[in-house]
């Protein structure tokens, strides 16, 4: 029999970011909440002091702070006709564990959407007709304006001490920013990053074949700064262990940098540690949530009784905790009825490999998470769309992550060398200095045959199906990078380089899990204007469970061509805002069906 706990306003299921934003709001609203994080307590100044924090093996290779997947993992098929496997080891994407989630250990690309990225369907429909958005791609509006979340970006780049350049400011274009971006009410809270080398060179080529380079939004700090909580924050010394790491300079934006030294002080808030939540509770009706039960550090089921459920893990938790509460109708892709699990999207991404003449010194351990050049001209519908047929596109950028010497020195590109000996070593140490990498993140539409379900055979540690993913690239995705490859095979060009090498996947390729991609997974418990085509409504409600607010990129209805940190931290607190001000005064839908 399951171990009962006293009842609490909120309970949260994950406490990375989206779970230290409602934490916060709510707390301060008066309301007892408790976040249950099925990993550790991680904090910077014990976990990642230095120098323990710049250990490359424990981190990059033996991935200390993700998912342990021997407990826990997902399944994965190219197409519904296929038998999904597990996924073993951390290779495409990167679960993260523990407090501050994948908000611990990721790099800091920190950007807001294009406006028109929200209105997808309408936008596209409007500018290029019905007929433009083929059959089987199943793109929709997000039901939220990018005026609505403006304040909202605002509001989440100051706490995080985001440095860059306004492009547009006010509706104002100034230099130095990104001319194409959506309007800005203020400027970014830290100045950019000083450039790297590498990211001077790639910024006069970019403008020279007369494209629009700006610095790229960092949530690693350029300078001191003390954020709208109050939490001081450092500058970034540009030590190059980002990615897979906590910042132990207290530069780089996390929850345990930006939000947890005073939300965990709060006497209204608890966490739990070492807590899997495996179902949403609801009572006989199936149309108000209870409460939640999980399973604790022994071993012991607990019910944890609410009056508000959120669900602020990863993406890819929130919609497996859906389909195993029976909230919403799971999907179906060959009715095209239901909605949990529906419209799967990943990113499609590539890059340019630059090779600089002999005597160039890029000095790449120089590194930073996120600082670097960016551009939007071939991203989203910023060209014309028309004549290319397909749809989406790319951010462009080059950062310089680090110059790491196990999994960030590779040998000469374009090059067949051998994996070890001599021939091997002096092609690393001629590539070290002089190479550099212009990426590209793709967009990846939404469609029919792509989405999450529960796995009929594999389970997790507590006997509970694992998610299963049914995702392949598609020839949109395909005709967009060869399309952004080429355009920026030009940039390279510009550069004087001894030679350049693109780096994209053949057409027809499927998606290789063993090789990391990102970690930006989308869609699956999607936002939109009605119950019938999405699972939440633009405050991140369920239209089923109207208790429970789902969180993360979960509710993102496709994948755009940046990082989704931006947009998730704006919807959190969009969705806090409308919680605070209009559901706890009349609890219910807050957008009527």
């Amino acid at each position: 029999m399951a171990i009962k706990k006293d009842k609490v306003d909120v309970v949260m299921v994950g406490l990375g970011w989206t779970g230290a934003i409602m934490g916060m709001e709510l707390t301060e609203a008066g309301l007892n909440v408790l976040a249950l994080e099925r990993g550790d307590m991680r904090d910077t100044n014990t976990d990642t002091p230095y120098p323990k924090a710049v250990d490359e093996l424990k981190y990059s290779v033996r991935g200390a702070l993700f998912q342990d997947l021997s407990r826990e993992t997902v399944t994965i098929r190219h197409t519904m006709s296929d038998t999904a496997v597990p996924y073993r080891q951390h290779g495409s994407f990167l679960l993260g564990d523990g407090v501050g989630g994948a908000g611990f250990h990721w790099n800091g690309m920190m950007y807001r959407n294009l406006p028109e990225e929200l209105n997808m369907r309408t936008h596209h429909e409007q500018k290029y007709g019905k007929k433009f958005i083929p059959e089987g791609m199943t793109i929709q509006d997000h039901g939220v304006t990018y005026e609505e979340l403006e304040p909202f970006y605002d509001f989440s780049e100051k706490v995080m001490a985001v440095s860059g350049k306004a492009g547009n400011l006010k509706g104002k274009i100034v230099p130095g920013g990104n001319p194409l971006e959506g309007a800005r009410s203020d400027e970014f809270p830290t100045k950019p990053l000083t450039y790297q080398y590498s990211a001077s060179l790639v910024e006069k080529a970019m403008r020279d074949v007369g494209y629009h380079p700006y610095p790229a939004p960092a949530a690693n700090a350029s300078e001191p700064f003390t954020n709208p909580y109050g939490v001081r924050i450092g500058p970034c010394n540009y030590c190059g262990f980002c990615e897979n790491y906590g910042c132990y300079m207290y530069s780089k934006a996390s929850p345990q940098t930006t939000i947890l030294p005073v939300l965990l002080k709060r006497k209204n808030f608890e966490v739990r540690t070492k807590a899997q939540v495996i179902k949403v509770n609801l009572d006989a009706s199936g149309k108000r949530a209870t409460g939640v039960t999980y399973i604790d550090a022994q071993g012991r089921e607990v019910e944890q009784p609410a009056d508000l459920v959120l669900l602020t893990a990863f993406q890819t938790h929130n919609v497996r905790l859906l389909l195993l509460s029976g909230i919403g109708k799971p999907y179906d892709p060959v009715t095209g009825e239901g909605v949990v699990g529906k419209n799967f999207a990943y990113q499609y991404n590539g890059g340019i490999n630059v090779v600089m003449p002999k005597g160039t010194q890029f000095n790449p351990f120089i590194g930073t998470g996120a600082g670097g050049v960016g551009m939007d001209d071939l991203n989203a519908d910023q060209f014309d769309h028309g004549p290319l047929g397909f749809i989406g596109g790319a951010s462009v950028r080059h950062v310089r992550y680090g110059g790491r010497p196990i999994k960030q020195t590779g040998t000469l590109p374009g090059e067949k060398v051998p994996n070890w000996g001599s021939e091997w070593k002096g092609s690393v140490q001629d590539a070290y200095q002089r190479t550099l990498t212009i990426g590209m993140s793709g967009s990846v539409m939404a469609y029919r045959d792509c989405y999450l379900s529960l796995d009929p055979t594999y389970k997790d540690a507590n006997g509970q199906p694992l998610l299963r993913m049914t995702l392949n690239w598609k020839e949109n995705e395909e005709k967009m990078l060869s399309y952004v490859g080429s355009q920026m095979e030009k940039v390279g060009q510009a550069m004087n380089p001894e030679k350049v090498v693109k780096a994209v996947r053949k057409a027809g390729s499927s998606w290789d899990t063993r090789v990391y991609q990102s970690t930006h997974l989308t869609g699956g418990a999607i936002m939109g204007t009605t119950p019938k085509d999405s699972v939440v409504n633009k405050y991140l409600q369920s239209w089923d469970v109207p208790n429970v607010f789902v969180y993360g990129a979960s509710a993102f209805p496709q994948n755009m061509g940046y990082n989704p940190t931006g947009l998730v931290t704006a919807l959190a607190y969009h969705s806090a805002k409308a919680i605070r001000e209009q559901y706890l005064k009349n609890p219910g839908p807050l957008v009527q069906a």
